[in-house]
């Protein structure tokens, strides 16, 4: 997680994107399908406080 919010909120955006096109993040490689689906909730969860502030189209 924090290697991912690490990468900046556009980044994140865009990771979420890719994770929810079912693509495997390369920071997520080791984890299951079932912990990928975990760590992109919480992703989500936290970007939501952002969601007017910080956008992939910005």
């Amino acid at each position: 997680m924090e290697t991912l919010c690490k990468k900046g909120c556009q980044a994140l955006w865009a990771d979420i994107d890719l994770m929810e096109q079912g693509r495997i993040l390369p920071e997520l490689q080791a984890l299951d399908a079932q912990q990928r689906k975990r760590v992109l909730g919480e992703i989500k969860s936290i970007m939501a406080i952002y969601k007017n502030s910080c956008s992939l189209d910005q």
